[in-house]
């Protein structure tokens, strides 16, 4: 059936669509060649549709193993060309009928490149996407009408809403199992604002253990257990939406480092620790969507191709209570920090590259050293 599609900026289009409804999300573009379905699964695309570079989607189909997260967060995908066909060893079925059972719009048959290049010039872009209204002024009414990204509780929508251990390592592919841990007695509490299953995968490698809480968790809980010797350090992960929006998280997050507890911080988590801080982050033009970015380590000024997903960075400002760490050789942008005075710093790639490269493994192995 036919999708009709209008931005914010008056640009309207007509293409495919598998599933059916009506949807309103963020567009960004996201330049990964692999990797589709973490990238869809992954709770940080929430309230987003996802442009993909690559241009021909669903060739090697999907399996139980590369799930992100329980379910498909984003509100949709767009692609070039979607792929009928699929052929892979691991694979268990296809995207087509993963997007149908879930109820997501599969956009296909548009112009990427031309989506592409207009978020470069215009920025992300508030978008409704439907497979039930063809009037442009319908659509433009709708979308007016309808909240922006940071107005919506993304975290709330995406968090689990009670604590559980995680008691599992990453994967590996020579076996086609997942590895053995080797745990060491060392345990940390994970605030889930978002969290990727391969971050806690990559955590639990090390030989951390786990318990994972909701993003409402309140500090004295995580503080009573660190007095206790309960728990060595609080991991802070990734997550959707506007991280100044958060406020009770930020007040709480405070709290814990006041508290002097050794914190790692990603992506959202990295944020909301610039404005618990009190250094505001600030949204980016169009973000930083891919698997092929180039990241330099300022501390051994070795150049890193990492894995990104984020609308929003900290300030240089922040400089002038944390170290500076890591820096994107795209834009300039502050990726990485190290808190004076503090066991804590933060990263705004995903260093478990989750579809990606990892060479900035390392930094699982940093906090479990920091402990």
């Amino acid at each position: 059936m036919n999708a009709y599609i209008y931005t914010q900026n008056d640009i309207f289009l007509v293409a495919k669509a598998i599933g059916e409804g009506t949807q309103v999300g963020e567009m960004v573009f996201n330049t990964s060649l692999s990797g589709y379905q973490e990238i869809i699964t992954d709770p940080s695309y929430a309230g987003q549709f996802i442009v993909f570079t690559m241009p021909e989607i669903g060739i090697v189909g999907v399996n139980d193993d590369d799930f992100e997260s329980s379910k498909i967060h984003a509100c949709g995908m767009l692609v070039r060309k979607l792929s009928k066909i699929y052929s892979n060893y691991r694979a268990s079925g296809d995207l087509e009928n993963l997007l149908k059972k879930e109820n997501k719009l599969l956009v296909y048959d548009v112009d990427t490149r031309f989506l592409t290049k207009m978020l470069r010039e215009n920025g992300a872009q508030k978008t409704i996407i439907s497979t039930q209204i063809s009037d442009k002024d319908e659509l433009k009414k709708m979308l007016n009408a309808a909240k922006s990204i940071s107005q919506i509780d993304l975290v709330g929508e995406v968090s689990t809403k009670k604590s559980y251990s995680h008691d599992k390592g990453t994967w590996d592919f020579k076996s086609g199992t997942y590895s053995n841990l080797n745990k060491i007695g060392k345990k940390v509490a994970v605030i889930d604002y978002g969290v990727k299953r391969n971050i806690l995968n990559e955590l639990c490698q090390t030989g951390l253990e786990l318990e994972v809480y909701p993003h409402n968790t309140k500090a004295e809980v995580l503080i009573e257990k660190y007095k206790k010797s309960q728990i060595n350090g609080v991991f802070l992960s990734n997550g959707p939406g506007d991280p100044k929006s958060l406020k009770n998280e930020i007040a709480e997050i405070k709290k814990i480092i006041e508290a002097k507890i050794p914190i790692f911080a990603i992506c959202l988590g990295h944020q909301l620790l610039s404005n618990a801080f009190g250094f505001e982050t600030y949204k980016l033009k169009f973000g930083q969507h891919g698997s092929n970015h180039p990241v330099q380590n300022l501390i051994t000024k070795s150049v890193e191709i990492t894995s990104q997903n984020h609308n929003y960075n900290v300030p240089e400002e922040i400089s002038s209570v944390a170290e500076i760490t890591h820096r994107n050789l795209f834009d300039g942008t502050i990726e990485g920090v190290r808190y004076k005075d503090y066991k804590i710093f933060s990263v705004q790639h995903h260093p478990e590259a989750s579809a990606g490269p990892h060479e900035s493994e390392y930094l699982f192995k940093e906090f479990l050293e920091s402990l």
